[in-house]
């Protein structure tokens, strides 16, 4: 690798102790959406166990997942099925239009070793069958954390079964989930997941939910950055912008603020790059370096839980595993979850938000710095000279002199994708097989300590960690 233009010397001060914008580190940060009608497809899959078994590895804790989904409103459950799921489609890539789900779904659930939130019907109106499948979730599943009644209700309309003769809006559907929370509490307990909204704010349905709230444990919002639906273009520039990632994720700090003064969990219920599976820029490095910024400036915003969507088994571009070999994004996923570490506990953000190289430091739970991490998110396609940013740290601790090291993620260009033969490497050598099993050996560089600093430099296009 090599550096031939630089955007010069950052310097930057670690506080010593964790300062007042600290956020509070959920041992399951990243999280994982499967999709209803495949999460049974997913549970064969060895690249499933051993990818979550990875995460949480270096988190320390099991991954929670959310099984859930478009195709959650158009599913009804049948207590005699003998089968987890049952469909027909046209083409394997295809997701089914209806479909039909037995007891043996939520055996498959119970058997993730972390938090579940199951995903039921509630646009098909059918209260009793969802009321059923509700309470075979409850009797079934040890790990059952909430239950999400409907998807993204924001996009029902007036000729779903929910609406009847009305016109469906956001006053409606509140009224409605009050409605079935206060009718299904009675069989399951205060167990559900409110709001689950795409482009709605969560903010007004705590408040209209009166009495009815204390059912719900937590608040989902649903989040991509980007579209990839009917053709809709995109930018893997600005989706990797670490500006651009502090604005976007700006908008989730009020819901957060709103479930958190009622007593709630805040999550992302279910996120990922670009809606419609992810287009062309969601297999890319430039993704993982997108996920491992998001990641933080979610936490930042007092997002809890990000659930990263895995859709339709081999047609789904954003998808960490199943579609091809383990995918770039995965690497990213990697690179963060051993930045926090099992032992981080708050986060704080150091720079100013407001350029494209960003800085971090991780606090375990007495408080003290135990990692850093710089994201530079300067765009590099592989064309012309790949630039540079030097920053240099010190206070947190930082001794006079000595010896620190450093873990680099790297890949040829942001476009670098694995399913094409690009080499994404963690650590130098370090990088994921096809079951997403860790092959290769990861090497630390040595970063020198002078005067009580240290300086790292990090392309475009590249992130780093500094162990102190």
């Amino acid at each position: 690798m090599f550096l031939s233009a630089s955007f010069g010397v950052r310097a930057i001060t670690v506080p010593t102790t964790p300062p007042s914008n600290v956020a509070n580190i959920d041992k399951s940060l990243v999280a994982v959406s499967i999709e209803f009608f495949a999460f049974p497809q997913y549970t064969t899959l060895v690249s499933t166990s051993t990818c979550l078994n990875n995460i949480a590895n270096l988190r320390g804790a099991p991954v929670a997942v959310r099984i859930g989904g478009t195709t959650q409103d158009r599913a009804t459950y049948d207590p005699n099925l003998s089968t987890a799921v049952e469909y027909t489609v046209a083409d394997p890539a295809d997701a089914p239009l209806s479909l039909t789900f037995g007891p043996s779904f939520f055996s498959l659930a119970a058997d993730m070793p972390g938090d579940v939130i199951i995903g039921l019907n509630r646009e098909l109106n059918d209260q009793e069958n969802t009321r059923a499948a509700a309470v075979q979730a409850k009797n079934t599943m040890p790990n059952l954390f909430a239950i999400e009644l409907g998807n993204e209700p924001d996009l029902y309309s007036s000729s779903s079964p929910i609406a009847g003769s009305r016109t469906w809006n956001q006053n409606v559907d509140e009224a409605s989930e009050q409605s079935w929370f206060n009718a299904l509490s009675n069989s399951v307990g205060n167990i559900f997941q409110g709001a689950v909204y795409l482009s709605w704010d969560t903010s007004p349905l705590v408040s209209a939910l009166g009495s009815a709230i204390g059912h719900v444990k937590s608040i989902s919002r649903h989040s991509y950055p980007q579209s990839a639906c009917g053709g809709a273009s995109t930018d893997l520039r600005s989706l990797m912008s670490h500006s651009g990632i502090v604005s976007y994720t700006s908008q989730y700090k009020s819901g957060a603020t709103a479930a958190h003064n009622s007593g709630l969990r805040y999550f992302l219920g279910e996120t990922n790059s670009a809606t419609c599976g992810g287009g062309g820029i969601s297999p890319t490095f430039g993704a993982a370096l997108w996920i491992i910024d998001y990641v933080l400036q979610g936490a930042l915003n007092g997002v809890e839980r990000l659930y990263f969507h895995q859709g339709t088994i081999g047609n789904c571009q954003y998808c960490w595993w199943g579609r091809f070999t383990t995918g770039a994004p995965f690497y990213g996923v990697a690179f963060v979850s051993e930045f926090l570490g099992a032992d981080g506990a708050r986060l704080a953000m150091l720079d100013d938000g407001k350029s494209l190289v960003a800085s971090y430091v991780v606090y375990n739970s007495a408080n003290t710095p135990v990692r850093l991490l710089v994201y530079n998110s300067n765009y590099y396609d592989g064309t012309g000279t790949r630039s540079g940013t030097s920053v240099t740290f010190s206070g947190g601790g930082i001794p006079s002199s000595g010896t620190k090291t450093a873990k680099r993620l790297t890949a040829p260009n942001a476009t670098s994708r694995v399913d094409m033969g690009a080499r994404v490497t963690i650590g130098g050598g370090g990088t994921f097989d096809g079951s997403c099993n860790a092959v290769g050996t990861q090497v630390r560089e040595n970063v020198a300590v002078n005067g009580g600093s240290l300086t790292v430099t990090v392309n475009a296009s590249e992130a780093l960690i500094v162990y102190l």
